[in-house]
């Protein structure tokens, strides 16, 4: 039987968690994602057997993900922009590690402390590899808060599937607004022993040893090499995106997470008018469907595009990279913590491709 809620985003999120059989969370709280924590704490333990811990800091929760994630068990942790730039140097470990684990970061502006409203400013940190060396997260970028539900179970499957830490990249307007979302039935625990995790010595294998570190620089670049394998095939397989209108488009708007919302009321707008606008959001930030969007650069009818963010200027970069010179791309953002209206976004739209002033 189906089952519906209003809920928040965060606290959707939560209970998704929970439903997905998650073994442990470790996290620390920061506005605006702290009813994650909670959530958890309230309801967790009690339902499911848990382990919900508030840790001193994001430094040791992430590092509580690292040792629990070795387990094989399904293990996560969320926080807010400044909270995931303390964790960037473990998930780096995680990542060469080949550990898989849910993080979940409910974005702020900024930069430093910043405020509490919601932004895109930490697009650069998780797609482009907020910690040091060559790795690469799946990132997924929901904008709704049924897709704050959907992306935990699918950001548990992508990480086992491929042994990549995943990142839900939100902001703080999903995660403290209410929808009526639809929620999955409870998903049992994991009870197998995966063949890589760190269990003891049963007398039939060999142990098993999980370490990011390889002293030797040919054992480390044979590493890396197997590592841009595994991201290529990521690549292949899991780029997820969604398109609206755009057949007919002459104008194409890109925008992720909360922002693809605001462009489609905007095509809408802008349909009103006549002009023809489509909308490409990216599900998947990382893998990005380049691809795709090539495609739609590739029609003649295409005029150009225009990318929205709620930041200076940051997926614009691969908006133009997969366009790659062969329509226009012009940018329209908003910062610390502004987000624009539909309204707004129209306005550049004819400003920008039909000669009319704002």
């Amino acid at each position: 039987m189906k089952e519906f809620r209003l809920m928040k985003g965060n606290e959707a999120l939560a209970e998704a968690a929970i439903r997905c059989g998650c073994d442990a969370y470790f996290g620390y709280p920061i506005t605006p994602q702290s009813e994650v924590l909670e959530y958890l704490s309230l309801e967790a333990s009690a339902r499911t057997g848990m382990v919900v811990l508030q840790a001193e800091s994001e430094i040791a929760s992430i590092n509580m993900v690292y040792g629990a994630a070795g387990t094989g068990k399904r293990v996560m942790t969320s926080s807010s922009s400044p909270g995931m730039s303390l964790m960037q140097e473990c998930i780096s470990y995680i990542a060469c590690a080949e550990l898989p684990c849910l993080l979940v970061n409910v974005v702020r502006g900024g930069p430093g402390l910043g405020t509490i409203q919601p932004s895109q400013g930490d697009y650069f940190q998780a797609v482009k590899g907020g910690g040091h060396g060559d790795y690469s997260l799946i990132v997924l970028a929901p904008s709704t808060v049924q897709e704050m539900v959907d992306f935990v179970r699918l950001g548990f499957d992508l990480a086992f599937k491929w042994r990549n830490p995943v990142l839900i990249l939100t902001d703080g307007a999903l995660g403290q607004m209410m929808e009526k979302v639809e929620l999955f039935e409870q998903q049992p625990k994991i009870t197998a022993v995966e063949t890589w995790a760190t269990v003891g010595k049963p007398k039939n294998r060999e142990k098993n040893v999980i370490t990011s570190l390889h002293i030797q620089a040919e054992k480390m670049e044979e590493t890396n090499i197997h590592l841009q394998n595994k991201y290529k095939a990521i690549a292949k397989e899991e780029t997820r995106y969604e398109t609206v209108r755009c057949d007919d488009a002459e104008i194409i708007l890109t925008g992720y997470g909360l922002i693809a919302r605001i462009c489609q009321k905007a095509a809408q707008l802008a349909r009103e008018k006549g002009i023809k606008a489509g909308v490409f959001r990216p599900r998947t930030v990382l893998p990005f469907p380049s691809e795709a969007l090539n495609k739609l650069a590739q029609k003649e009818i295409v005029k150009g595009f225009l990318d929205v963010e709620m930041n200076a200027g940051q997926m614009v970069e691969d908006v133009r990279l997969a366009v790659n010179g062969l329509k226009p791309v012009k940018f329209h953002g908003r910062m610390g913590g502004v987000i624009p209206s539909p309204e707004e976004v129209l306005a550049k739209i004819e400003e920008m491709f039909m000669g009319e002033p704002v």
